[in-house]
């Protein structure tokens, strides 16, 4: 995969992983909940039984695994064994069971979050991704997502100095690694983060992501991969589920929308640094992509971010 391309990605749609809450507990357990948008949930220790809506049956999660819920509307886990009936489990934001259980290896511990994304985000990602994506903990290459789940707990349990910044920077590379460990054990649907593994288009996705602005043609494009015109465009369509310009022209809005978010450029400027012939060929297109004129897109965002609304 080209690292620097799905940093780009995720710095241009905004991708945040938020952890919101976990529990340890022994013996019977159940836990419920009404979600929606990404929700993940990952099993630092012990196992646990995961059904969704949509999900036809009940997925089992080990030591190490990680779930990521894709605009699901309700969840339900349960585990532990021993007699009795199940005890009703509440996440707990500051982790408090699981310091009182510490390290105890008969507990079944569990780490909750969401990924926090802007409107193109969740185009991105939730096309990206299945109803439930489980990532499996003891696969060889998830190895590092162990490691980031690791010194999340930590964070979250052991009540240090900074853990609060801690515990956002760990939820972040939690969902890089998670994401990375999807794309080497799963058969990717196409969208974008499997454009970003196909090797052979890869010259052509350089191509575009280099230099945005210019007029791509498919010869162009072809030429970079040695295919024919019709062979690149059946290929790319296959792969990113929408043809090469429509990728071109959404890739961007997306660079459209970081640079009125960020900065002061008049429409006319990004007009033509991205490759439109006049401001208003822009302005149409942003409209047609994002729904809102982008001086109405920059003010919207600007109003929520002085005030602090959603």
């Amino acid at each position: 995969m080209t690292g620097d391309q799905l940093s780009e990605v995720f710095d241009l749609v905004e991708v945040r992983g938020v952890v919101s809450g976990g529990f340890a507990v022994r013996g019977p357990w159940v836990s419920r909940a009404e979600i929606e948008g990404l929700k993940f949930l990952a099993v630092v220790s012990g196992r646990a039984l995961l059904t969704a809506d949509g999900v036809e049956a009940s997925i089992a999660l080990g030591p190490g695994d990680v779930a990521v819920l894709n605009d699901r509307s309700w969840l339900r886990m349960e585990g532990g064994t021993g007699e009795g009936p199940p005890r009703e489990i509440l996440p707990e934001a500051d982790f408090t069971s699981a310091r009182v259980i510490g390290a105890d290896r008969d507990a079944d511990v569990v780490v909750g979050g969401h990924v926090d994304l802007n409107a193109a985000g969740r185009a991105l990602l939730l096309r990206a991704l299945p109803p439930v994506a489980h990532i499996r903990g003891s696969a060889a290459e998830a190895a590092p997502l162990r490691g980031s789940l690791h010194r999340l707990f930590v964070e979250a349990t052991g009540d240090r100095m900074g853990s609060a910044f801690a515990i956002r920077q760990h939820g972040q590379l939690l969902l890089l690694e998670v994401l990375r460990a999807y794309v080497e054990q799963a058969e990717l649907p196409p969208g974008w983060l499997r454009l970003l593994t196909e090797e052979r288009l890869r010259p052509a996705l350089d191509l575009i992501h280099a230099d945005p602005g210019r007029s791509w043609g498919l010869r162009e494009l072809a030429g970079a991969v040695a295919m024919s015109r019709t062979s690149f465009a059946e290929t790319f369509r296959g792969v990113a589920g929408v043809p090469p310009l429509t990728y071109l022209s959404r890739w961007r809005m997306l660079l459209a929308q970081r640079a009125l978010r960020e900065g002061d450029a008049s429409v006319a400027v990004l007009a033509a640094e991205l490759g439109y012939a006049s401001a208003s060929a822009f302005s149409n297109a942003f409209k047609r992509e994002v729904g809102e004129s982008p001086l109405r897109y920059r003010y919207r965002y600007r109003v929520r971010g002085a005030t602090g609304g959603p």
